[in-house]
């Protein structure tokens, strides 16, 4: 079996939704799909025609193995996914329009550390995405993302880091210093312009950019206005490039940035300009965007995908 191109690490867990949009207190239907920043990238990724592989620890329990089943399903690479039998899946649950409520504590994924690495084919990828999410579900997790930068920092692999500040985990005074740090060892790294305010306490890209200046691509992302990268130039100076948001109804927003950072990434990896990574993220976003999961259906077709995103 051949290496994947690109290496996702994180947590993944059960996702449990509303069948409709509607409050889970009176909602009688609910769906049970996966979700997790970097297993959403790599099912996007998959969708797309990546060749993909997605590291994590699941519990030894039934969702467990429907989340292992269904990332598979979705053509997702699963041989390095450990099976810990004394700790469980975790599980979260989205509220529609109010946000998600996690049941991770202590879960399978939390007891990741450095160890988990030495399985990982790091340097044979192409590309590592990580994100923020992980230093904080656990000491352990925090210095295994520390061991990633370290192990891959020289190799030809490219890191990919995805600031993903998530207020329920931490607060943001608390997380600014650690995802600054963790943003300026990586070579392509996402924020949202509000994220950054509410990290860092600035508010233009150009200020994040000043802020972050060691990634040799930085994507500032402004939810419904667009996305500026900044992309270091051969002769060392940034390039700057500004795409707009595509218009789509809104169903639910998360998922959304993870769907972004898959669709640029995958133009990155295929040697596309910056304007066309730019709308390759805005194309997933959208999709996402327009679903209750996290990503969309396993079903949807190439055709489908195109034609769903230009009525927009």
């Amino acid at each position: 079996m051949s290496m994947p191109r690109v290496v996702t690490l994180g947590e993944t867990m059960i996702l449990v939704h509303p069948a409709r949009f509607e409050p889970v207190e009176s909602a009688v239907e609910f769906r049970l799909g996966i979700g997790g920043a970097e297993s959403n990238v790599a099912c996007h990724l998959a969708a797309l025609g990546v060749a993909v592989a997605w590291a994590g620890r699941v519990g030894d329990d039934p969702l467990g193995r429907r989340l292992v089943r269904q990332l598979t399903e979705r053509g997702v690479d699963t041989r390095w996914v450990e099976v810990d039998a004394s700790f469980p899946t975790g599980m979260y649950v989205k509220n529609p329009g109010t946000g998600v409520h996690y049941y991770r504590a202590n879960s399978a994924a939390s007891r990741m550390s450095s160890t988990f690495l030495t399985r990982l084919p790091l340097r044979e990828a192409r590309l590592i995405h990580v994100s923020g999410i992980t230093p904080v579900l656990s000491p352990t997790c925090s210095e295994m993302i520390d061991a990633v930068m370290d192990r891959v920092g020289g190799a030809s692999t490219l890191v990919s880091f995805d600031v993903n500040h998530r207020a329920a985990l931490w607060a943001a005074d608390v997380a600014a210093s650690r995802l600054r740090t963790l943003a300026d060892q990586a070579d392509i790294v996402f924020v949202g312009r509000d994220e950054a305010a509410r990290l860092w306490g600035i508010s233009t890209a150009q200020e994040v950019r000043d802020l972050l200046a060691s990634p040799s691509y930085l994507i500032v992302k402004d939810g419904a206005v667009g996305a500026t990268e900044f992309a270091r130039g051969e002769n060392g100076c940034d390039v700057q490039t500004f795409v707009a948001s595509m218009r789509v109804e809104v169903v639910e927003e998360v998922g959304a940035g993870d769907a972004y950072a898959a669709g640029y990434l995958a133009a990155l990896l295929a040697g596309l300009d910056a304007h066309a990574r730019l709308r390759g993220g805005h194309e997933r976003a959208a999709l996402s965007l327009q679903t209750m999961g996290d990503v969309p259906d396993k079903h949807t077709t190439r055709h489908e995908r195109s034609r769903t995103t230009r009525a927009q």
